[in-house]
């Protein structure tokens, strides 16, 4: 298995269908063909990858 966000191979099991991976340091989770990315925030929450780049669209829109 490799890290959707960068390709490495050094992945590592957290849970049921939860990877982390010492790459790019992202959590994903997989579920049949769906996968979602995660940043690990300061705090240890959650980010979906996708939030972050609805936000960043919506910041450049006002620029």
């Amino acid at each position: 298995m490799r890290c959707p966000q960068c390709n490495c191979r050094d992945i590592g099991k957290i849970g049921a269908n939860q990877y982390y991976c010492w790459g790019c340091f992202m959590e994903f989770n997989v579920a049949g063909e769906e996968v979602k990315v995660y940043e690990v925030a300061e705090d240890g929450s959650l980010v979906s990858v996708d939030e972050m780049t609805d936000c960043m669209e919506c910041g450049s829109e006002v620029i």
